[in-house]
């Protein structure tokens, strides 16, 4: 697994997560859906992510997206 679908892995389990937990908890965890979704749309423009960097530093391959 390179570093770019370990970014959108996690992403789509944090949306999972947020998903259920405001299902199942609080309506207010939809606000962790939509943190993940502006940090994924403001990462399409300027290629910062945090979550990028952290995979970086465990060892995971850069991929196409992530350089």
């Amino acid at each position: 697994m390179n570093l770019d679908r370990a970014v959108l892995a996690f992403a789509g389990l944090m949306i999972l997560a947020s998903a259920a937990l405001s299902y199942f908890v609080s309506p207010y965890w939809l606000l962790l859906t939509a943190f993940v979704g502006l940090n994924l749309l403001q990462s399409s423009f300027t290629g910062f992510c945090p979550a990028a960097m952290i995979f970086g530093k465990l060892g995971f391959k850069s991929g196409c997206a992530f350089k």
